[in-house]
């Protein structure tokens, strides 16, 4: 039995989606519930930011979670496969009429990713000031709070909407396939067998885009 860890959300029916064409069969969570069994695997829906904790303490053998994620936690896992799904970026926003401005002391950053927004700056030896939000961050530069937002961008119009632009790009994100190390050991042949089959689906896909 492999347990996997999954985001709520976008991410987890695409995933399941990838499991269906695998075993052919339907994989859905019932409404409200928070693990499925099917087959060898038991599912457990859980918040994205919590999937590396669940991980790292064997609670599920497997994971998909964003590389943003992984990076702002550094959680103690293995990164086996980018599945290509929840593509974005973490960027660096600020309003239309700004520019970033490195010869300042201090930048005053509103972001809830303080953990990638100081290893950033720091390789840029700039000093900045993290204030932590949990949401609405487009809000902080516009009304003064801060000097520039650092946040996961999608298409860019929720920034366009609220007079801002992207400044700087931080780093490219997409769902990963995380495993526990010591599930890694001992349930190896099964995560293998579906590692590379959720490898050729990934990789059908992106033949049949090529040739569309």
């Amino acid at each position: 039995m492999l347990t996997v860890a999954l985001p709520k959300g976008r991410i987890a029916d695409e995933t399941l989606e990838i499991f269906s064409k695998i075993f052919d069969d339907k994989f859905e969570f019932e409404d409200r519930k928070l693990t499925m069994k099917k087959g060898n695997f038991e599912f457990l829906m859980v918040r994205n930011q919590d999937i590396g904790t669940y991980v790292t303490n064997g609670a599920a053998d497997i994971g998909v979670v964003g590389l943003d994620v992984l990076e702002e936690h550094q959680v103690d896992v293995l990164r086996l496969l980018d599945l290509k799904l929840g593509v974005c970026k973490v960027c660096i926003g600020i309003k239309n009429n700004d520019t970033l401005d490195y010869s300042k002391p201090e930048i005053k950053i509103a972001t809830k990713m303080p953990n990638i927004t100081r290893n950033y700056f720091a390789k840029k030896a700039t000093g900045v000031k993290i204030i932590k939000l949990y949401g609405s961050i487009e809000l902080a530069p516009i009304v003064g709070l801060s000097d520039a937002i650092v946040d996961i961008v999608e298409t860019g119009t929720t920034m366009k909407q609220n007079g801002l632009k992207v400044a700087e790009t931080i780093m490219d994100s997409s769902a990963h396939l995380i495993s526990n190390k010591n599930s890694f050991i001992v349930k190896r042949e099964e995560i293998f067998s579906l590692y590379h089959k959720i490898n050729a689906v990934i990789n059908s896909k992106i033949s049949l885009k090529s040739y569309v």
